[in-house]
């Protein structure tokens, strides 16, 4: 998750990539709150130190997808490392059998485990590991320590080129 964000400088982290804004430092703060969330505060053991984006009922929507010009990369990486870091503790602690309830599902459905929390987040955290690594794709072409393999910058934009000429065959079918 991490190496996506690492290297690059604010703009890059916070330069919105998407019609509905999405950026690599806001999809790492986005984690924080998952993690926090469904394996700190759903299993009665929260993180410990306010998520103004989550806690504050004043906060705008979307607060957790993006960082204020405060919030610096080294603040949003230090909560990652931490919520993390406080998600295996708990876990560690209580077991995967452990009864949790997450207050933001639908009436009836919010008692659940540890255990299939832990699947929700590493769901969630798969889905958004792929954004980062396409976000990072789109800055700089880094697509991952196995990106050479396949051959040089050169080989790639050849690749790229020759894609684009199978999908212009395509162009008048839609």
């Amino acid at each position: 998750m991490l190496s996506c964000v690492e290297g690059l400088g604010d703009y890059e982290l916070r330069h919105p990539m998407t019609p509905t804004g999405t950026n690599l430092l806001g999809v790492v703060k986005h984690l924080i709150g998952i993690e926090a969330g469904y394996l700190g505060a759903c299993l009665g053991r929260p993180l410990g130190r306010p998520l103004p984006w989550i806690d504050e009922e004043s906060a705008e929507p979307n607060r957790d997808m993006w960082a204020t010009a405060d919030e610096s990369k080294e603040h949003i990486v230090g909560l990652y490392v931490e919520a993390a870091a406080h998600s295996d503790a708990v876990l560690a602690e209580v077991g995967l059998d452990a009864p949790a309830r997450v207050p933001w599902w639908p009436e009836g459905s919010r008692q659940t485990t540890a255990g299939a929390l832990l699947a929700r987040v590493l769901k969630d955290t798969a889905m958004h590991a792929g954004q980062l690594q396409i976000l990072r794709e789109l800055i700089d072409g880094k697509a991952g320590d196995d990106r050479a393999d396949a051959g040089d910058d050169h080989w790639w934009v050849d690749h790229r080129h020759r894609l684009e000429q199978i999908a212009l065959g395509f162009r008048d079918n839609d």
